[in-house]
């Protein structure tokens, strides 16, 4: 059997200790699979003190990540720390210039310095590899540089936060509203103190921005990327889904279009029918178009320690047996392309509205006419309840419409005297 491979761990946090505690519980298993065994030689985090479950006597301490990135005995780091900048981008870097293979859960690190971390690692014939960086438990990376690599890629798309889709789920299993189901998966732990970076889109758009690279063959670039969140949709909007035959999921999606590769995460109305309707609570699903294999669709858990010290552990298995990627985004980092600069208000697709007004004579015709001067055609329209003088929610879906002659629409709309709040606007998506 061939010499071990030797592992540096640096962060010992969920997934850390995860990771640590799966190569060690399988190492026989791992060693059948990849043809020599895999060791963790050395790990660092900021306390020696806690009580992580397992023995870590045996391994060689650092008390800087980047020393030990630097220094330590290892083949390969896995930089599991998190963030963009500071220690994780360091580590990251120093392994790469020292000269080892790079595992990596860090899609925020990846999102913004992707191509110029690829270009060094492949400058330095190392491996750059990150599939826990993306929807955790589910092989999406893999699946895109290696398993489609014969296809061109016409979109992906999918539920990639976990969090914002358990709290659709409970909205909608519940008929709660979100700050309400916010605050109890925050006291579950499906919530962090601060959910800006789910609620609000961002960690979706990281992980939207890396696929897109890969199935495209374009720059990682987080700036092209459209982001919403969902802090805004209400359990009206929910029931209003339900009636109309839609379920409410926030999606990341990237597609080849006229205008260029657009990329855009938002709520989204998917019929009940589509393969991600059913998908629920923290669970993540993947949705690959190609022009040979036409529709893939994978689901799994996207977070946790085990599905993602899983995702670690295949990279580092890939390694030890000699058949990681040589090319971090699947063609060489200096052929991936620009980014064109298409804008949202280039999208065409169908949407939903819904209005907040006055249940007065004439509403109707005046909500008809505004659409009519933004050359927009409503498909139906739908109220619940009546009484004059009170305020009742109005529902519109549209046909299919320019995204920039919505907004021309919402702008009359909102201006008129019945209209007493801002209209909440979802985009309908048939996948």
């Amino acid at each position: 059997m061939s010499d071990p491979l030797k592992v540096a761990v640096a962060g010992l946090g969920t997934v850390g200790a995860a990771t640590v505690r799966l190569l060690q519980e399988q190492a026989d298993l791992i060693a059948l699979r990849c043809g020599r065994p895999v060791v963790v030689t050395a790990v660092s985090a900021r306390s020696r003190d806690k009580d992580r479950g397992m023995d870590l006597s045996a391994l060689t301490w650092y008390d800087d990540p980047v020393v030990m990135a630097r220094d330590a005995d290892a083949d390969v780091v896995c930089e599991l720390i998190g963030g963009s900048e500071g220690a994780a981008k360091e580590v990251v870097e120093t392994a790469i210039a020292r000269g080892c293979h790079v595992v990596t859960a860090n899609k925020a690190l990846l999102s913004n310095h992707g191509p110029a971390l690829a270009a060094a690692a492949e400058a330095k014939g190392v491996v750059l590899a990150y599939e826990a960086a993306v929807a955790g438990g589910i092989p999406v990376i893999k699946t895109l540089r290696e398993g489609l690599a014969g296809n061109r890629i016409k979109s992906v798309c999918g539920i990639l936060n976990g969090t914002c889709n358990y709290i659709l789920t409970v909205m909608r299993a519940t008929g709660r509203d979100f700050a309400d189901v916010l605050a109890d998966a925050q006291a579950l732990g499906y919530a962090e103190a601060d959910p800006t970076f789910d609620v609000e889109g961002i960690d979706a758009a990281h992980k939207l921005s890396i696929l897109a690279s890969l199935a495209f063959g374009t720059k990682v670039d987080l700036s092209k990327v459209h982001i919403e969140g969902i802090r805004h949709i209400s359990a009206v909007d929910i029931q209003f889904a339900e009636e109309l035959g839609y379920r409410i999921k926030l999606l990341g999606i990237a597609r080849q279009t006229d205008h260029g590769i657009e990329q855009r995460v938002h709520p989204c109305m998917v019929p009940v029918t589509a393969p991600v309707a059913t998908v629920d609570d923290v669970f993540n699903a993947v949705v690959i178009e190609g022009d040979f294999v036409g529709r893939s669709v994978a689901v799994g858990r996207g977070a946790g320690a085990g599905p993602t010290a899983s995702a670690v552990a295949a990279d580092v298995l890939d390694i030890a047996a000699g058949r990681a990627s040589a090319f971090t985004f699947g063609v060489p980092a200096g052929q991936l392309a620009e980014l064109s600069d298409w804008s949202m208000e280039q999208h065409v697709g169908e949407y939903y509205i819904r209005l907040m007004v006055r249940d007065e004579p004439g509403v109707f015709a005046d909500i008809a006419d505004a659409l009519r001067k933004a050359e927009v055609s409503m498909e139906a329209i739908l109220q619940r309840g009546r009484a004059p003088a009170e305020v009742v929610p109005v529902v519109m879906t549209l046909h299919e419409t320019r995204e920039s002659s919505l907004r021309k629409a919402l702008e009359n709309i909102a201006a008129l005297p019945a209209v007493v709040e801002p209209p909440r606007v979802i985009r309908i998506e048939s996948l």
